[in-house]
């Protein structure tokens, strides 16, 4: 029996976050509780090699029109509470306050 260990994501959806390799900001529209993509992309994105079986966040990089799927390792906190400008915001967020987006979407 495969008896993995269940990681606690550090981030959460609607949080302001800053890559701390390329200095972007941003706001996370989804959370998987470990690397969902295809070993392809792994090996030719992700170059650190973060862990597969750590969080990763898709993120609204802010002033860019793409997302981006991110270790958790490579994130930190972003204290700026400056709007994120990202033109697929609102199709997840209602709202914003000073400890980030409020989603569209409504949970149990």
């Amino acid at each position: 029996m495969n008896m993995r260990k269940l990681q606690i994501a550090k981030f959460s959806i609607g949080q302001r976050i800053c890559h701390k390799t390329f200095f972007y900001r941003g706001v996370i529209f989804n959370v998987d509780a470990e690397f969902s993509g295809d070993d392809r992309w792994y090996d030719d994105v992700a170059l650190s090699r973060p862990p597969k079986t750590e969080p990763w966040y898709h993120i609204l990089p802010d002033g860019k029109q793409h997302t981006t799927y991110v270790a958790e390792r490579n994130l930190a906190i972003d204290e700026n509470i400056k709007k994120i400008d990202h033109p697929l915001l609102e199709s997840f967020f209602d709202d914003m306050n000073e400890s980030g987006y409020i989603s569209t979407e409504k949970f149990n």
